[in-house]
């Protein structure tokens, strides 16, 4: 694989498809039976990560059609399905649930036998700007439930989405295991004028000498082609190098089609809204608070802004607000791009806090702003390969596990995580490591230092096509999400949770989220840092 085939594209940041013209010569037919990280490297685990791996691989584990292929026209298709409201007529008032009932039927209209559909589904008022996430049941044999929280008065609909067929999810789940080399990377070598660039993945077929770039503290694995001539101590840089094409076999792309069955409105045969009255005052404004972190839902929209219903979420419309909750602090923002844009929002709106122009590439860090008079440091720093953005200098790929450990902490020490977008394409295996290894660093960091803030960031939805899907489909994100849920349950994280907070709009899905629903994540995200005083 010589090293002049790999694209240049310096595209910063995002996740999007870069057209490039690498064609790698894996054919589609060659079967390959998975090796553990390509038997670089065996985990070791203890019997206690063990367990917990194979309970939440136990977890996440999605219903599979019966065997055998099945062709085209036997896959769900949205527009035969439909939904109708249970007791759609009945009374409803504020606090009450709401079911939805969802049929599956195939393209020749025949009723589907078997689950494993990915939906999403929301109720909505238009009007008042007000939506809320649903819960989907999966009932297995073609139907689905969905129950919603009736949170506001008024006109209230509701939306479903098919986001993906079950056969579509079969296709992304043998891609997942078989294929994790379906994005790859690549480094810069250089020593004196001479430059290389070699691929580098967390795992590389065998046959070529390669440079162990593993991660002494963490264990984290990385490797990369050696090169000819230079040594694996020249690395210079990492970047994202391309995405394979071909992956799919004729039938397989049957199943992501853009207008067909990707992300595609299921409609209701019947009514599609209910009349909700509001609740009888009771003298308590608490009806909608739900105590258990594990509420469904998390929170609403109401006039656009989000209403947690975990906790009380202050509105910080007025730069001075943010600069008197954040005066004295050190904000730490680890992650992808879906958390620079917390960066990016906090530089842009509170006019004292001053970008420093640490020299680092755009859209890839890291990032500083500070402001002198209120005493106020930000930082963004982006997480350890694998990470698809453009040129990372090798001094500053660094994992968060190792960042937390070089932080004191402290009542004044803020820290906001997010990981997910980066490992959509491995085994799951892959992004639980990372994830035990963050989760060891919080907890050693919290007992030296209990009063640190640490905020998650959960995953979002995004826009999704035909290509976007095999790599970056919501369905890899939700999986990865709810594993860092149970992950990060029962210690003293707080979340955001951006999942339901993309859900839940109206705007259209979007990677990196329009600026009202990074405000509204900002918002919750200071409501921890400075609670209102109850």
């Amino acid at each position: 694989f010589s090293p002049q085939h790999l694209d240049d594209d310096t595209v910063s940041g995002s996740n999007w498809i870069t057209e490039n013209n690498v064609q790698h010569s894996l054919s589609q037919t060659t079967k390959t039976t998975r090796k553990p990280y390509c038997g670089y490297t065996q985990q070791t685990l203890s019997k206690r990560e063990q367990a917990e791996q194979e309970s939440l691989l136990a977890a996440i584990q999605w219903p599979k059609p019966p065997d055998g292929k099945i062709a085209f026209a036997q896959s769900t298709d949205p527009t035969h399905s439909d939904f109708v409201i249970v007791k759609s007529s009945r009374f409803f008032k504020v606090g009450d649930q709401l079911e939805v009932l969802v049929r599956m039927k195939d393209f020749q209209g025949k009723p589907k036998q078997y689950g494993g559909d990915y939906l999403q589904a929301r109720i909505h008022s238009p009007v008042l700007k007000a939506g809320a996430a649903g819960r989907i049941v999966d009932c297995h044999n073609g139907f689905y439930k969905v129950f919603f929280t009736l949170l506001w008065p008024g006109e209230v609909k509701v939306s479903v989405s098919l986001v993906h067929p079950s056969e579509a999810i079969q296709v992304l789940l043998r891609l997942r295991e078989e294929r994790p080399d379906r994005v790859y990377f690549k480094s810069s070598f250089k020593s004196g004028r001479y430059l290389e660039t070699t691929e580098c993945n967390v795992c590389l077929p065998g046959g070529l000498p390669v440079c162990n770039f593993t991660d002494l503290y963490t264990g984290e694995p990385w490797f990369c082609y050696k090169p000819r001539k230079l040594s694996c101590a020249s690395r210079i840089s990492h970047a994202k190098g391309g995405y394979l094409k071909g992956l799919l076999t004729q039938e397989e792309s049957l199943f992501f089609q853009s207008d067909v069955n990707i992300k595609r409105p299921i409609l209701s045969s019947g009514p599609d809204s209910v009349i909700v009255k509001p609740k009888a005052f009771t003298g308590s404004s608490s009806m909608d608070r739900a105590e258990e972190p594990s509420a469904s839902p998390s929170g609403y929209y109401y006039e656009d802004q989000w209403r947690s219903r975990t906790h009380w979420i202050h509105n910080f419309n007025k730069s001075d607000d943010i600069t008197e909750c954040l005066q004295g602090k050190v904000i730490h923002l680890f992650g992808d791009s879906t958390i620079r844009q917390w960066f990016e929002y906090l530089t842009a709106f509170v006019p004292d806090l001053v970008e420093f122009n640490l020299g680092s590439p755009k859209n890839v860090g890291p990032f500083m702003s500070v402001d002198l008079r209120h005493n106020i440091l930000l930082k963004f720093r982006c997480h350890g390969p694998p990470i698809r953005f453009s040129t990372v200098f090798s001094s500053e790929l660094r994992y968060i596990a190792n960042e937390l450990n070089g932080i004191v902490g402290g009542r004044n020490t803020v820290i906001a995580i997010t990981i997910w977008s980066h490992f959509s394409t491995f085994p799951v295996e892959v992004y639980i490591r990372r994830l035990r290894n963050i989760r060891r660093a919080i907890i050693q960091l919290l007992d030296r230092s209990p009063k640190t803030l640490i905020v998650i960031r959960t995953a979002n939805v995004q826009e999704l096509g035909p290509e976007v899907s095999l790599f970056n489909s919501d369905w890899y994100s939700f999986q990865l999400d709810s594993v860092m849920r149970k992950m990060f349950s029962g210690i003293a994280v707080h979340f955001v949770d951006a999942w339901e907070m993309s859900v839940a709009h109206y705007l259209p899905h979007n990677l990196h989220p329009n600026e009202i629903i990074v405000k509204n994540q900002i918002d919750a995200f200071l409501s921890y840092v400075c609670p209102l005083q109850t």
